[in-house]
């Protein structure tokens, strides 16, 4: 259904660094870096046949996190689940609602870790166990 998913940064190496180490616990490489003809640099991270960007606004303001919006990552155990978690609040991410753990639910039995990026983007690592 989707091809990428894009959130702006206010600040492309803190971004960097934060989404390298994050994105690393689940296996995505290093970025494509790419400068775009007005001069805002992004990054893409591609990895599963998905790809996620990190890029400096083009429209020359600040960016903002989305109200309401969340990024839920695919987990492979319980365990990736709490090192997104610990790998993104050792880099500068905030840990947010419940803490890291299995939520019980209408959809089912989850495994779930919510967190803010440095830029207030909220995350979700997830695993569903079969």
């Amino acid at each position: 259904m989707f091809s990428h998913v894009m959130v702006g940064s206010n600040d492309i190496e803190r971004s960097k660094r934060f989404y390298d180490a994050v994105l690393g616990v689940l296996g995505a490489g290093a970025p494509l870096r790419n400068q775009n003809a007005t001069g805002q640099t992004r990054l893409f991270y591609r990895h599963d046949g998905g790809t996620f960007c990190v890029s400096e606004p083009i429209d020359g303001k600040s960016a903002t996190s989305a109200n309401g919006g969340t990024i839920g990552f695919k987990c492979t155990s319980p365990e990736q689940v709490r090192q997104f978690h610990d790998t993104a609040v050792a880099h500068g991410g905030k840990t947010i609602e419940d803490p890291p753990g299995l939520r019980e639910g209408k959809l089912g039995a989850m495994h779930l870790a919510y967190v803010r990026d440095p830029d207030g983007n909220k995350l979700c690592a997830l695993h569903r166990p079969k």
